[in-house]
Protein backbone atom coordinates (compact mmCIF):
# COMPACT_ATOMS: atom_id res chain seq x y z
CA UNK A 1 0.00 0.00 0.00
CA UNK A 2 3.07 2.12 1.20
CA UNK A 3 4.82 1.75 -2.50
CA UNK A 4 1.39 2.83 -4.49
CA UNK A 5 0.84 5.94 -2.47
CA UNK A 6 4.23 6.41 -2.77
CA UNK A 7 3.89 5.68 -6.60
CA UNK A 8 0.54 8.20 -6.84
CA UNK A 9 2.45 10.66 -5.51
CA UNK A 10 5.27 10.83 -7.74
CA UNK A 11 2.77 10.61 -10.45
CA UNK A 12 0.42 13.32 -9.06
CA UNK A 13 3.61 15.62 -8.67
CA UNK A 14 3.26 16.10 -12.06
CA UNK A 15 6.29 17.12 -15.01
CA UNK A 16 6.25 20.87 -13.39
CA UNK A 17 7.68 19.28 -10.03
CA UNK A 18 10.72 17.33 -11.67
CA UNK A 19 11.45 20.46 -13.55
CA UNK A 20 11.66 22.54 -10.78
CA UNK A 21 15.27 21.02 -9.75
CA UNK A 22 16.48 21.86 -13.25
CA UNK A 23 14.99 25.75 -13.06
CA UNK A 24 16.42 26.04 -9.61
CA UNK A 25 19.90 24.92 -10.40
CA UNK A 26 19.64 26.72 -13.65
CA UNK A 27 19.16 30.09 -11.23
CA UNK A 28 22.14 29.26 -8.91
CA UNK A 29 24.24 29.06 -12.36
CA UNK A 30 22.53 32.59 -13.44
CA UNK A 31 23.58 34.12 -10.40
CA UNK A 32 26.98 33.16 -9.89
CA UNK A 33 27.75 33.80 -13.59
CA UNK A 34 26.48 37.34 -12.96
CA UNK A 35 28.59 37.89 -9.82
CA UNK A 36 31.87 35.72 -11.32
CA UNK A 37 31.39 38.01 -15.07
CA UNK A 38 32.47 41.67 -14.19
CA UNK A 39 35.91 39.61 -12.88
CA UNK A 40 36.11 37.95 -16.62
CA UNK A 41 35.39 40.71 -18.91
CA UNK A 42 37.30 43.94 -19.80
CA UNK A 43 36.13 47.15 -18.22
CA UNK A 44 34.44 48.20 -22.12
CA UNK A 45 32.91 45.02 -21.19
CA UNK A 46 31.49 46.25 -18.18
CA UNK A 47 30.61 49.52 -19.01
CA UNK A 48 28.21 47.68 -22.32
CA UNK A 49 26.41 45.80 -19.19
CA UNK A 50 26.20 48.53 -17.54
CA UNK A 51 24.27 50.49 -20.25
CA UNK A 52 22.23 47.89 -21.25
CA UNK A 53 20.76 47.54 -17.54
CA UNK A 54 20.26 51.34 -17.44
CA UNK A 55 17.96 51.04 -20.26
CA UNK A 56 16.52 47.39 -19.23
CA UNK A 57 15.08 49.08 -16.52
CA UNK A 58 13.61 52.50 -18.34
CA UNK A 59 11.79 49.44 -20.71
CA UNK A 60 10.99 47.42 -18.35
CA UNK A 61 8.68 50.34 -16.84
CA UNK A 62 7.51 51.27 -20.71
CA UNK A 63 6.84 47.76 -20.81
CA UNK A 64 4.45 47.57 -17.68
CA UNK A 65 1.95 50.57 -18.77
CA UNK A 66 2.31 50.08 -22.94
CA UNK A 67 2.94 45.85 -23.22
CA UNK A 68 0.98 44.55 -19.88
CA UNK A 69 -1.70 47.38 -19.88
CA UNK A 70 -2.26 48.66 -23.64
CA UNK A 71 -1.71 52.37 -22.88
CA UNK A 72 0.19 54.64 -24.88
CA UNK A 73 3.50 56.31 -23.58
CA UNK A 74 5.94 57.89 -25.58
CA UNK A 75 7.46 60.32 -23.02
CA UNK A 76 9.30 57.21 -21.04
CA UNK A 77 13.11 59.14 -21.32
CA UNK A 78 11.23 61.91 -19.71
CA UNK A 79 11.26 59.97 -16.74
CA UNK A 80 14.59 58.92 -17.03
CA UNK A 81 16.09 62.31 -17.17
CA UNK A 82 13.99 63.41 -14.46
CA UNK A 83 15.82 60.43 -12.05
CA UNK A 84 18.87 61.61 -13.87
CA UNK A 85 18.76 65.23 -12.94
CA UNK A 86 17.81 64.67 -8.83
CA UNK A 87 20.39 62.14 -8.84
CA UNK A 88 22.79 64.49 -9.93
CA UNK A 89 21.32 67.45 -7.53
CA UNK A 90 20.94 64.88 -4.52
CA UNK A 91 24.68 63.95 -5.01
CA UNK A 92 25.78 67.26 -5.61
CA UNK A 93 23.69 68.72 -2.41
CA UNK A 94 25.39 66.08 -0.46
CA UNK A 95 22.47 63.94 0.62
CA UNK A 96 23.06 60.18 1.29
CA UNK A 97 23.18 57.82 -1.44
CA UNK A 98 20.08 55.74 -0.25
CA UNK A 99 17.90 58.67 0.28
CA UNK A 100 18.92 59.77 -2.96
CA UNK A 101 18.18 56.46 -4.58
CA UNK A 102 14.43 56.86 -3.33
CA UNK A 103 14.05 60.66 -4.34
CA UNK A 104 15.13 59.52 -7.54
CA UNK A 105 12.11 57.17 -7.75
CA UNK A 106 9.94 59.05 -5.80
CA UNK A 107 9.63 62.55 -7.37
CA UNK A 108 9.33 61.02 -11.08
CA UNK A 109 6.39 58.46 -9.94
CA UNK A 110 4.30 61.73 -8.39
CA UNK A 111 5.12 63.87 -11.77
CA UNK A 112 3.90 60.56 -13.36
CA UNK A 113 0.70 60.50 -11.30
CA UNK A 114 -0.14 63.85 -11.92
CA UNK A 115 -0.22 63.47 -15.82
CA UNK A 116 -1.46 60.22 -15.18
CA UNK A 117 -4.48 61.76 -12.96
CA UNK A 118 -4.83 64.04 -16.20
CA UNK A 119 -4.39 62.10 -18.89
CA UNK A 120 -5.68 58.54 -18.16
CA UNK A 121 -9.40 59.28 -19.51
CA UNK A 122 -8.26 60.10 -22.91
CA UNK A 123 -7.48 57.86 -25.26
CA UNK A 124 -6.04 56.95 -28.24
CA UNK A 125 -4.03 59.99 -29.78
CA UNK A 126 -5.32 62.67 -27.04
CA UNK A 127 -3.06 60.48 -24.62
CA UNK A 128 -0.30 60.00 -27.33
CA UNK A 129 -0.01 63.83 -27.59
CA UNK A 130 -0.10 64.18 -23.85
CA UNK A 131 3.15 62.13 -23.54
CA UNK A 132 4.86 62.80 -26.69
CA UNK A 133 4.60 66.42 -24.66
CA UNK A 134 6.58 65.50 -21.65
CA UNK A 135 10.47 65.24 -23.68
CA UNK A 136 9.54 68.07 -25.81
CA UNK A 137 8.24 70.14 -22.68
CA UNK A 138 11.48 68.77 -20.73
CA UNK A 139 14.98 69.61 -22.90
CA UNK A 140 13.89 73.48 -22.92
CA UNK A 141 12.58 73.59 -19.15
CA UNK A 142 16.23 71.70 -18.04
CA UNK A 143 18.00 74.75 -20.08
CA UNK A 144 15.87 77.15 -18.34
CA UNK A 145 16.67 75.90 -14.69
CA UNK A 146 20.21 76.09 -15.06
CA UNK A 147 20.40 76.74 -11.16
CA UNK A 148 19.16 72.77 -10.72
CA UNK A 149 20.25 71.40 -14.01
CA UNK A 150 22.68 73.51 -15.08
CA UNK A 151 21.02 74.19 -17.96
CA UNK A 152 22.45 73.41 -21.70
CA UNK A 153 25.88 72.89 -19.83
CA UNK A 154 24.60 69.31 -18.03
CA UNK A 155 25.54 68.78 -14.38
CA UNK A 156 28.44 66.36 -13.43
CA UNK A 157 27.79 63.99 -10.13
CA UNK A 158 29.95 61.63 -9.52
CA UNK A 159 29.29 58.54 -6.94
CA UNK A 160 29.86 55.82 -8.33
CA UNK A 161 33.58 55.19 -8.01
CA UNK A 162 34.38 52.11 -6.59
CA UNK A 163 35.39 52.91 -2.36
CA UNK A 164 39.09 51.92 -1.44
CA UNK A 165 37.77 49.31 0.99
CA UNK A 166 35.90 47.04 -1.97
CA UNK A 167 39.02 46.35 -3.80
CA UNK A 168 37.10 47.10 -7.23
CA UNK A 169 37.74 49.14 -10.42
CA UNK A 170 35.07 51.58 -10.96
CA UNK A 171 33.79 49.96 -13.75
CA UNK A 172 33.09 46.50 -11.46
CA UNK A 173 31.21 48.94 -9.07
CA UNK A 174 29.08 50.37 -11.23
CA UNK A 175 28.18 46.89 -12.71
CA UNK A 176 27.38 45.59 -9.32
CA UNK A 177 25.15 48.77 -8.71
CA UNK A 178 23.42 48.30 -11.57
CA UNK A 179 23.27 44.24 -10.99
CA UNK A 180 21.79 45.32 -7.31
CA UNK A 181 18.69 48.27 -8.41
CA UNK A 182 18.04 46.57 -11.78
CA UNK A 183 17.63 43.30 -10.11
CA UNK A 184 15.50 44.26 -7.66
CA UNK A 185 13.23 45.92 -10.40
CA UNK A 186 12.74 43.00 -12.50
CA UNK A 187 12.03 41.06 -9.27
CA UNK A 188 9.27 43.52 -8.37
CA UNK A 189 8.22 43.82 -11.79
CA UNK A 190 7.62 39.85 -12.07
CA UNK A 191 6.20 39.66 -9.05
CA UNK A 192 3.29 42.41 -9.67
CA UNK A 193 2.96 41.61 -13.38
CA UNK A 194 2.16 37.50 -12.03
CA UNK A 195 -0.37 39.01 -9.33
CA UNK A 196 -3.51 40.41 -8.78
CA UNK A 197 -2.29 44.00 -10.33
CA UNK A 198 -0.85 42.29 -13.81
CA UNK A 199 -4.45 40.25 -14.08
CA UNK A 200 -6.07 43.90 -13.35
CA UNK A 201 -3.42 45.45 -16.37
CA UNK A 202 -4.35 42.34 -18.54
CA UNK A 203 -8.25 42.65 -18.20
CA UNK A 204 -8.06 46.79 -19.01
CA UNK A 205 -5.86 45.94 -22.03
CA UNK A 206 -8.28 43.03 -23.58
CA UNK A 207 -11.77 45.18 -22.94
CA UNK A 208 -12.17 47.91 -20.74
CA UNK A 209 -16.05 47.37 -20.40
CA UNK A 210 -15.24 43.78 -19.35
CA UNK A 211 -12.77 44.98 -16.77
CA UNK A 212 -15.28 47.67 -15.32
CA UNK A 213 -18.64 44.98 -15.20
CA UNK A 214 -15.64 42.70 -13.42
CA UNK A 215 -15.58 45.80 -10.68
CA UNK A 216 -11.91 46.62 -12.11
CA UNK A 217 -11.36 50.45 -12.76
CA UNK A 218 -10.00 51.39 -16.19
CA UNK A 219 -9.16 54.42 -15.45
CA UNK A 220 -7.07 53.63 -11.62
CA UNK A 221 -5.83 51.10 -13.27
CA UNK A 222 -4.08 53.05 -15.94
CA UNK A 223 -2.91 55.59 -13.62
CA UNK A 224 -1.29 52.50 -11.49
CA UNK A 225 0.55 51.35 -14.60
CA UNK A 226 1.79 55.04 -15.85
CA UNK A 227 3.02 55.54 -12.40
CA UNK A 228 4.52 52.54 -11.34
CA UNK A 229 6.69 53.36 -15.33
CA UNK A 230 7.61 56.60 -14.15
CA UNK A 231 8.88 54.67 -11.16
CA UNK A 232 11.46 52.44 -13.10
CA UNK A 233 12.12 55.25 -15.47
CA UNK A 234 13.45 57.61 -12.32
CA UNK A 235 15.20 54.31 -11.39
CA UNK A 236 17.03 54.15 -14.61
CA UNK A 237 17.76 57.67 -14.55
CA UNK A 238 19.37 56.74 -11.54
CA UNK A 239 21.24 54.04 -12.82
CA UNK A 240 22.13 56.47 -16.10
CA UNK A 241 24.40 59.15 -13.71
CA UNK A 242 25.53 55.92 -12.21
CA UNK A 243 27.26 54.85 -15.31
CA UNK A 244 27.82 58.58 -16.81
CA UNK A 245 28.45 60.66 -13.79
CA UNK A 246 26.76 63.67 -15.82
CA UNK A 247 23.63 64.47 -17.42
CA UNK A 248 21.87 67.16 -19.91
CA UNK A 249 19.20 68.06 -21.89
CA UNK A 250 20.10 65.93 -24.37
CA UNK A 251 19.18 63.31 -22.26
CA UNK A 252 15.78 63.75 -22.43
CA UNK A 253 15.82 63.52 -26.29
CA UNK A 254 12.54 62.92 -27.88
CA UNK A 255 14.18 60.57 -30.17
CA UNK A 256 15.61 58.40 -27.30
CA UNK A 257 12.12 57.59 -26.30
CA UNK A 258 11.20 56.16 -29.94
CA UNK A 259 14.15 54.60 -29.49
CA UNK A 260 12.99 53.10 -26.25
CA UNK A 261 9.56 52.04 -27.94
CA UNK A 262 11.11 50.48 -30.71
CA UNK A 263 13.27 48.50 -28.17
CA UNK A 264 10.48 47.53 -26.40
CA UNK A 265 8.43 46.06 -29.15
CA UNK A 266 11.73 44.09 -30.82
CA UNK A 267 12.34 42.42 -27.33
CA UNK A 268 8.92 41.67 -26.82
CA UNK A 269 5.90 43.98 -25.78
CA UNK A 270 4.58 42.50 -22.24
CA UNK A 271 6.96 40.39 -21.77
CA UNK A 272 9.84 41.08 -18.28
CA UNK A 273 12.48 39.07 -20.28
CA UNK A 274 11.63 40.77 -23.04
CA UNK A 275 12.73 44.25 -21.58
CA UNK A 276 15.93 42.57 -20.74
CA UNK A 277 16.58 42.19 -24.80
CA UNK A 278 15.17 45.49 -25.37
CA UNK A 279 17.97 46.72 -23.25
CA UNK A 280 20.38 44.58 -25.54
CA UNK A 281 19.43 46.04 -28.51
CA UNK A 282 19.39 49.25 -27.61
CA UNK A 283 23.02 49.55 -27.26
CA UNK A 284 24.49 46.85 -28.75
CA UNK A 285 22.58 46.96 -32.43
CA UNK A 286 24.10 50.88 -32.48
CA UNK A 287 27.82 49.85 -32.20
CA UNK A 288 27.56 46.93 -34.57
CA UNK A 289 25.85 49.23 -37.10
CA UNK A 290 27.84 51.79 -36.67
CA UNK A 291 31.07 49.66 -37.59
CA UNK A 292 29.54 48.61 -40.27
CA UNK A 293 28.90 51.62 -42.21
CA UNK A 294 28.15 55.12 -39.83
CA UNK A 295 26.37 57.01 -42.96
CA UNK A 296 23.56 53.53 -43.13
CA UNK A 297 22.83 53.52 -39.17
CA UNK A 298 19.87 54.68 -39.57
CA UNK A 299 18.89 52.38 -42.31
CA UNK A 300 20.35 49.55 -41.27
CA UNK A 301 18.52 50.11 -37.82
CA UNK A 302 15.11 50.35 -39.62
CA UNK A 303 15.58 47.34 -41.94
CA UNK A 304 16.49 45.36 -38.70
CA UNK A 305 13.30 46.99 -36.91
CA UNK A 306 10.82 45.76 -40.14
CA UNK A 307 12.14 42.23 -40.22
CA UNK A 308 11.77 41.67 -36.76
CA UNK A 309 8.40 42.98 -36.70
CA UNK A 310 7.20 40.80 -39.68
CA UNK A 311 9.23 37.53 -38.90
CA UNK A 312 8.64 38.02 -35.29
CA UNK A 313 5.35 39.82 -34.13
CA UNK A 314 6.20 38.71 -30.85
CA UNK A 315 9.56 40.25 -30.36
CA UNK A 316 12.54 38.42 -29.99
CA UNK A 317 11.81 37.22 -26.34
CA UNK A 318 9.26 34.43 -29.08
CA UNK A 319 12.17 33.15 -31.35
CA UNK A 320 13.04 29.91 -29.37
CA UNK A 321 8.79 28.99 -29.50
CA UNK A 322 8.91 30.18 -33.37
CA UNK A 323 11.84 27.56 -33.63
CA UNK A 324 10.00 25.12 -31.56
CA UNK A 325 6.77 25.22 -33.90
CA UNK A 326 9.17 25.01 -36.58
CA UNK A 327 11.48 22.16 -35.95
CA UNK A 328 7.75 19.96 -34.82
CA UNK A 329 6.41 20.83 -38.33
CA UNK A 330 9.58 19.87 -40.00
CA UNK A 331 9.50 16.85 -37.89
CA UNK A 332 6.19 15.87 -38.88
CA UNK A 333 4.72 16.12 -35.45
CA UNK A 334 1.17 17.82 -34.85
CA UNK A 335 1.22 20.93 -33.60
CA UNK A 336 1.53 21.73 -29.86
CA UNK A 337 0.13 24.85 -28.33
CA UNK A 338 3.13 26.13 -26.44
CA UNK A 339 1.38 28.20 -23.37
CA UNK A 340 4.12 31.31 -22.71
CA UNK A 341 3.09 33.93 -20.60
CA UNK A 342 5.84 35.78 -21.11
CA UNK A 343 5.49 37.18 -24.58
CA UNK A 344 1.52 38.50 -25.89
CA UNK A 345 1.01 40.23 -28.63
CA UNK A 346 2.40 43.79 -28.97
CA UNK A 347 -0.32 46.64 -28.44
CA UNK A 348 1.33 49.17 -30.40
CA UNK A 349 3.28 49.02 -33.78
CA UNK A 350 5.81 50.65 -35.29
CA UNK A 351 5.88 52.48 -39.37
CA UNK A 352 8.92 54.55 -38.25
CA UNK A 353 12.05 54.19 -36.12
CA UNK A 354 14.32 57.52 -35.03
CA UNK A 355 17.98 57.42 -35.10
CA UNK A 356 19.27 55.12 -31.60
CA UNK A 357 21.59 57.81 -30.59
CA UNK A 358 22.70 56.62 -27.28
CA UNK A 359 23.13 59.43 -24.88
CA UNK A 360 25.54 57.59 -22.92
CA UNK A 361 27.94 57.11 -26.10
CA UNK A 362 27.65 60.65 -26.84
CA UNK A 363 28.61 61.71 -23.42
CA UNK A 364 32.62 60.90 -22.47
CA UNK A 365 32.22 60.34 -18.54
CA UNK A 366 35.00 62.63 -16.82
CA UNK A 367 36.25 59.86 -14.77
CA UNK A 368 36.54 56.32 -16.40
CA UNK A 369 38.15 53.68 -14.50
CA UNK A 370 41.74 53.51 -15.42
CA UNK A 371 42.54 50.12 -15.18
CA UNK A 372 43.89 48.60 -18.44
CA UNK A 373 41.40 46.13 -20.97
Amino acid sequence: MSTVTRSSRRSARGPGARRRPLLVGLTVLAVVLLLVIPFVLPPLGNQTLVRIGVYAVAILGLNIVMGYTGQVNLGQIFFLGLGAYVTAYGVTQGWNILLVLVAACVIPGLVGLLVALAAARLGGLAIAMVTIALPIVGVPLAKRLDEFTGGSQGVSAIFSNAPDWSGLFNDQWQYYIVLVVGGVAFLLARKLVRGKYGRAFSVVKNNEAVASAMGVSPYWTKVTAFTIASIFGGASGFLYIAAVQYTSPETLSFGHSISLLAAMVIGGAGSIAGSLIGGFFYVLVPQLTNAVDPNLTTVSQGVLLLAVLFLLPDGLVSLPRALRRAFRRRSGGPPRATPDDSATPPSTSLTQHAPAQDPITDVAPETTPTREA
